[in-house]
């Protein structure tokens, strides 16, 4: 007969861990995709926190004296996966600053599509590079390097180890918003570029010729040279899928290094 026995103890243990690994497959990218089903997040967080249970020993018990402070822990514990998922998260937000910025210059910033994934409305732009980096990601193996991230911190911030340190989780938010920008107008750069020089051409045509309608001709050209230069340069993209896999793993190893 199978008989399966653990005491409270380890139960607690566990729960601690499924709420780290949980939270932080729900905040991750590509795993918190809402054309992912909330069932196979949840089954895939307590298979993983399963795996982790048998290879992670605690250190020392886990104190508590009241319900209030096991509470306590499991929010720490939760605040963990919650700060490293959202720290790899918000570097997949550069590409739709891109591509804003990119539909901004070629006058399509009103011409917005919804995203089942997102639930929110995005531009055309942006929504096609959103979709091409991720591609580019999980072939680049994001998703491996997401889960032993999250299994390393355990040697790192062991359950109810955690200290957070707000200067840094400041510091680290302001350089990542001067990488932000600097990733954001490096892959907009080609169609800002180029459309900036339009501009300048059709500012001449326009004092050069004043019977000419500009707006509606420089409108029609704006469209056709930015999805021009967009083909073009596209195979840039993996370059720039590049530098958000190397922004994740810096926001990653700095979030966890502002709760050791």
């Amino acid at each position: 007969m199978f008989r399966l026995s653990f005491s409270l103890y380890d139960l607690e243990f566990f729960l601690l861990i499924v709420v780290r690994i949980t939270c932080f497959v729900a905040t991750a990218p590509l795993f918190n995709n809402r054309s992912v089903t909330n069932r196979f997040k949840v089954m895939f967080g307590i298979f993983v926190a399963y795996v982790i249970y048998h290879f992670v020993q605690p250190e020392s018990m886990v104190q508590y004296s009241s319900p209030w402070d096991y509470a306590i822990i499991v929010m720490k514990e939760a605040v963990v996966g919650l700060l490293i998922g959202f720290g790899a998260n918000i570097c997949t937000s550069i590409v739709n600053f891109a591509g804003r910025i990119m539909d901004m210059e070629m006058g399509l910033s009103m011409a917005t599509i919804y995203d089942p994934s997102t639930r929110e409305n995005t531009t055309l732009s942006g929504s096609m590079l959103n979709y091409l980096t991720l591609m580019l990601l999980l072939l680049t193996g994001l998703h491996r390097y997401l889960i032993q991230a999250i299994v390393e911190t355990y040697q790192l911030i062991p359950v109810n180890g955690a200290v957070l340190e707000p200067a840094h989780l400041m510091d680290s938010m302001v350089r990542f918003m001067g990488d932000f920008f600097s990733i954001g107008f490096r892959i907009c750069l080609p169609v800002f570029a180029s459309i900036m020089l339009l501009n300048a051409v059709l500012g001449i045509l326009a004092k050069v010729s004043p019977q000419l309608n500009m707006f509606a001709v420089g409108h029609q050209l704006k469209i056709l040279v930015g999805f021009g230069v967009t083909f073009l340069t596209i195979n840039i993209l993996p370059y720039a899928s590049e530098m958000i896999y190397t922004e994740i793993k810096t926001m990653v190893v700095s979030f966890v290094e502002a709760m050791m």
